[in-house]
């Protein structure tokens, strides 16, 4: 294939750090329909999206209000605790 017309990953940036990454590298938050935050393991859930680099970027974001932001919710201590244990074992949240 020519590298003209070779296709280019996703570039996704995180709203805590701003760093740039392809999508299958970030962790996805979305907003569902019934306006709760959640995360995104398959990338692909309905609703509004954002995405952080890290669980230090997460917690960053939380506590910033960035989430709510980006989102344009606002995210319950609750939620944000949900989404901490939906992460991969490797992941957690400390």
């Amino acid at each position: 294939m020519s590298p003209a017309l070779e296709k280019k990953a996703p570039q996704r940036s995180c709203i805590a750090c701003g760093k740039q990454a392809q999508k299958a590298e970030l962790f996805r938050l979305v907003r569902s329909e019934e306006g709760r935050v959640a995360f995104d393991a398959s990338g692909k859930a309905r609703g509004r999206g954002a995405y952080v680099c890290s669980t230090g970027c997460l917690e960053r974001a939380f506590k910033s209000k960035r989430i709510d932001r980006a989102l344009r919710t606002s995210t319950a201590r609750a939620d944000f605790e949900q989404i901490c244990i939906a992460l991969p074992d490797s992941l957690q949240v400390i």
